[in-house]
């Protein structure tokens, strides 16, 4: 047994789909289902039930499954100490960070390391803030660039910058003549009230935006039409870009090209906070440490 059938094994009881899972490592169905009968004829006793809805570990399978993520983790963990202790000289850290709010940061960031250590490779992981959340807490990402607070971790996410949560129309959208001057500042600002009357593009209610947005609502309780409400944060830009409605974004992320108009919620303004998160585990790698340096520094530029 080697450390691909790790990762097959662990694949296939977290997706609990034979396909979803051969999607994920990127192999044919029919090799990893194969692989799975194999193995476990080889075995000697079963690691998944089949149902209708998929498959899920058994009892002995779930046990059996939970020290192979150990065994995992350890194994991680001892590359990254042999990999620190030759100073950096090669290994690899994996970033995470949402593909919205990558957009205009990422390449800083890439460009920065690669320019620091040029010898540690990186490997980005696109992902909302809650699902980067598990991915740190499962060791499958080094260091990452979440919303806060962290749902699910614990001590080791910290204070970034305050992002401004904006509202963004299509140029010449009936919102502007509802509009004010922000007093402090440029640019405008309008009341949630008065976008309500417009028709909204929402993102998934299990991201960031997503849950922000339906949370302003259920506060002013106010009531909207919602065109479309399964749309990805910088897909909803785009549409709201074309005048199909309203969409929720981040003034950073918005392309500094587009045909679009933003305007701060109320006076005062909708803050998100962000921060850099590690695992939650004792070691951390010079790489991974090396990336969160980098990152701070990059955010406070901005």
């Amino acid at each position: 047994m080697d450390l691909k059938d790790f990762e097959y094994l662990i694949a296939l009881a977290e997706e609990g789909s034979v396909s979803k899972a051969a999607d994920r490592l990127f192999m044919a169905q029919s090799t990893l289902s194969q692989f799975l009968q194999q193995y476990e004829s080889e075995l000697g006793a079963k690691l998944f039930l089949r149902t209708s809805r998929g498959i899920c570990p058994t009892r002995n399978g779930a046990v059996f499954i939970e020290h192979l993520r150990r065994i995992r983790g350890e194994y991680r963990q001892a590359r990254s100490e042999l990999y620190d202790s030759e100073g950096m000289k090669g290994g690899r850290v994996v970033l995470g960070i949402s593909s919205f709010r990558g957009q205009q940061t990422l390449p800083k960031i890439l460009l920065r390391f690669s320019e620091l250590y040029p010898e540690v490779r990186v490997q980005v992981e696109e992902q909302n803030s809650k699902k980067l959340e598990d991915l740190l807490l499962d060791g499958k990402v080094d260091v990452a660039v979440i919303a806060l607070p962290a749902e699910k971790l614990k001590n080791e996410a910290h204070f970034l910058k305050k992002e401004e949560i904006y509202l963004v129309t299509a140029k010449g959208h009936p919102l502007l003549a509802e509009a004010h001057e922000i007093p402090d500042g440029p640019g405008r600002w309008v009341s949630l009230a008065a976008a309500a009357k417009h028709p909204f593009i929402l993102s998934y209610h299990d991201t960031i935006l997503g849950s922000i947005s339906r949370e302003l609502f259920q506060k002013h309780r106010l009531k909207t039409t919602i065109r479309f409400d399964t749309i990805t944060a910088a897909m909803a830009v785009s549409m709201a870009e074309a005048g199909l409605g309203i969409a929720f974004t981040y003034a950073s992320s918005v392309n500094p090209n587009a045909q679009v108009e933003l305007y701060r919620i109320g006076k005062a303004g909708i803050y998100l906070n962000l921060g850099v998160a590690l695992p939650t585990r004792e070691y951390h790698s010079q790489a991974a440490r090396a990336m969160e340096a980098v990152v701070r520094e990059v955010y406070s530029a901005e």
